[in-house]
C-alpha cells in the first residue's frame, strides 16, 4: 500500500507491535484452525440440503454481474422479518453457496433468509464489494411483493469480512438491527499483511470503508458477536467497535461466546437453539 507505508524489513514492527510475519498470522483464520478444510466442507454438505428445502430461491440476481445474486429461504410466516446474511473470506474467496445452512436456524423461528453474493477481490474493489451490498438491500426493499417479507423489519448479518459489510450497510432503508460475526472492523491491519495483494487498500479506504472510524453515522442495534477461542486480532477488533460505540452511545453490544473458534462460531446460527439465533431473535423483539 504504497501511499500508506514504505517496505519495511519483515522483522520490523509495523502495526501494534507486530512484525510482518507477527500481523499475517494474527489474521490468518484458516492456520489458526486446524481443521478449518473439514469445516468448509461441511458447511457444504449442509448447505446443499438447505438448497434442496422447497421453496427455496435460488441465484436470484440484484444487480448484473455474475456474483451480484442471492439465494431466498422463506421461514414460512407471511410478512416474516428478513435477515440478510453476507459471507466471509476475507473479500477475496467463498460463495454464497457454501452458507446456505445458516438459514435453518432464523428459518425454524419463521425468519426469511437471503443469503447474498458478491464480486470478490481482486475483481472488484472494496468501494465496489460496499456497493454491491447496498444494491442487493435496496433490491430486497424493493421486492417485498416478491419474497413475501416486511421491507420495514430487516436485519442483516455476516461473518467475517462479512461481519465488515454488515457493519457498512447498517444505515440502508428498512435495517432495523445488525449482527457483525467476527468481523473485521479496522481496515488498518488488513493494508499492512498479507491480505492486501488482491485488495490494494488506499488510506482514503481506510478512512471511508472501516466501520470503526465512521460509527458516528451508524445508530442502529447491533449484537457484535466474536469466539472466545478465535485469534486474539480479531477479538481486539470487535471489542474496540463494540466500546468505542458503546461510549458515543450506541446501541451496541458485545457477545463472547466461549469455546468458539472462528469457524465453530457459526453453529450458534445455523441451529435453531444457539447463541446467535437468540441474538438475532432479541433484535427482531426489541
Amino acid at each position: 500500500m504504497a501511499d500508506i507505508a514504505q517496505p519495511v524489513a519483515r522483522t520490523a514492527a509495523i502495526y501494534r507491535g507486530m512484525d510482518q510475519a507477527t500481523l499475517d498470522a494474527a489474521y490468518n483464520n484458516s492456520a489458526a484452525v486446524a481443521d478449518s478444510p473439514r469445516w468448509l466442507e461441511d458447511w457444504r454438505q449442509r448447505s446443499a440440503a438447505t438448497r434442496a428445502q422447497a421453496g427455496a430461491q435460488l441465484d436470484v440476481p440484484y444487480a448484473p454481474k455474475e456474483r451480484t445474486r442471492l439465494d431466498y429461504f422463506p421461514g414460512g410466516r407471511i410478512n416474516a422479518p428478513l435477515f440478510v446474511f453476507i459471507h466471509g473470506g476475507y473479500w477475496q474467496r467463498n460463495t454464497k453457496e457454501v452458507f446456505s445452512f445458516i438459514a435453518d436456524g432464523p428459518n425454524a423461528h419463521g425468519i426469511d433468509v437471503a443469503v447474498v453474493g458478491y464480486t470478490l477481490a481482486p475483481q472488484a474493489t472494496l468501494a465496489e464489494i460496499v456497493l454491491e451490498m447496498r444494491q442487493s438491500l435496496a433490491f430486497l426493499k424493493a421486492s417485498t411483493a416478491k419474497f413475501g417479507f416486511n421491507g420495514e423489519n430487516i436485519y442483516v448479518g455476516g461473518w467475517s469480512a462479512g461481519g465488515h459489510l454488515t457493519a457498512t450497510s447498517c444505515s440502508e432503508p428498512g435495517v432495523k438491527g445488525a449482527l457483525p460475526i467476527s468481523g473485521i472492523f479496522d481496515l488498518e491491519p488488513i493494508a499492512l499483511s498479507y491480505l492486501n495483494a488482491p485488495l490494494q487498500l488506499t488510506r482514503a479506504d481506510i478512512e471511508v470503508l472501516s466501520p470503526l472510524r465512521t460509527l458516528r453515522s451508524n445508530d442502529i442495534r447491533q449484537c457484535v458477536a466474536v469466539g472466545g477461542d478465535e485469534l486474539g486480532e480479531l477479538q481486539r477488533q470487535s471489542g474496540d467497535y463494540a466500546h468505542m460505540a458503546q461510549a458515543l452511545g450506541l446501541p451496541v453490544t458485545l457477545r463472547t461466546l466461549p469455546g468458539h473458534h472462528h469457524f465453530s462460531i457459526l453453529d450458534e446460527l445455523s441451529n435453531p437453539g444457539g447463541a446467535l439465533t437468540g441474538e438475532l431473535l432479541k433484535l427482531v423483539a426489541e
